[in-house]
């Protein structure tokens, strides 16, 4: 893992403590304040080891076997191979949405989950620019940070709650009637249940949206066909558009190859950079690379 995304790793950890720290403080004085650091490193050994697990099963992703989709394993062998990479476990998503994403804290222990509905709209070409560019995610070890970010987001999601439940019976309040604080009490639960969703997107976005246009670039190099993921970008925009995932979640969205939801955050907070920015950079990609070729 390069070590910028080492630093944004202890940076979300820290910043993951730090939150249940806080909300153990409101509610339960330093009692609370003991068991929600407790709980952080429980939570921060979980979201190192078993992130991609968390990722996958809140997609909803159940793993293949080759003899279950030969097509698609042999379609990533190929690729990892191009890429020198370990072949990552693969799995795919009962959902007429079309999407990917790939997760794992290294390219030892990745994995790759595509949808049934983009295997459905996308020729073979395609198909392999979208999983070259998740590909691109594993080589440039920025799986780690995406898996804790979805991760952390939802534990962030979860203060909220715990804050709601504690405001209903008096948690922020009554903690410590010596203080005299039970409006501050109730203020700073307020603020919990409001600021936290907002904390949790400001996180997701702390992942640069830069992210993808390097997987984009680098998924180009892999497969030596940048057009290909271009093509595939565009009906991936129009797929979703008219079919958003269902049950999708929030704190996933930013995992997959495009939003999974028709009408997302746009702009500065947008988890995705805009598909047709991503697409002219493939196509000048195209038109200045006439030496790139699969393996190359």
């Amino acid at each position: 893992m390069s070590a910028g995304n080492t630093i944004k790793t202890v940076f979300l950890l820290t910043l993951l403590t730090v939150l249940f720290i806080l909300v153990g403080d409101a509610i339960g004085g330093r009692g609370g304040m003991l068991m929600a650091f407790m709980l952080a490193m429980v939570m921060n050994f979980a979201s190192y080891w078993f992130s991609d697990k968390i990722a996958l099963q809140m997609a909803g992703a159940r793993e293949v076997s080759e003899q279950e989709e030969p097509d698609l394993h042999r379609l990533v062998q190929e690729l990892a191979t191009y890429a020198r990479l370990p072949k990552p476990r693969v799995y795919i998503i009962q959902n007429d949405s079309p999407n990917a994403f790939a997760t794992g804290r290294d390219p030892q222990h990745a994995a790759v989950a595509v949808t049934t509905g983009i295997m459905r709209i996308l020729n073979r070409s395609e198909l392999a620019g979208v999983l070259s560019h998740e590909l691109g995610h594993v080589k440039n070890r920025d799986t780690l940070i995406a898996t804790m970010v979805a991760a952390i987001a939802g534990a962030i999601t979860m203060l909220a709650q715990m804050a709601q439940w504690a405001m209903m019976f008096g948690g922020f309040g009554g903690r410590d009637d010596r203080e005299g604080n039970s409006l501050g009490g109730l203020a700073g639960g307020l603020l919990m249940i409001i600021l936290a969703p907002i904390a949790a997107t400001i996180i997701q976005l702390a992942i640069s949206r830069a992210r993808e246009y390097e997987a984009d670039a680098t998924g180009a190099r892999i497969m030596g066909d940048p057009s290909a993921l271009a093509n595939a970008l565009e009906k991936l925009e129009m797929g979703v558009k008219y079919r958003p995932m269902q049950n999708a979640n929030q704190v996933t969205a930013h995992l997959f190859i495009v939003n999974p939801f028709s009408r997302g955050l746009s702009g500065l907070f947008s988890t995705h950079p805009p598909i047709a920015e991503r697409v002219a950079r493939l196509h000048k990609m195209a038109m200045q690379s006439h030496g790139y070729g699969m393996g190359h």
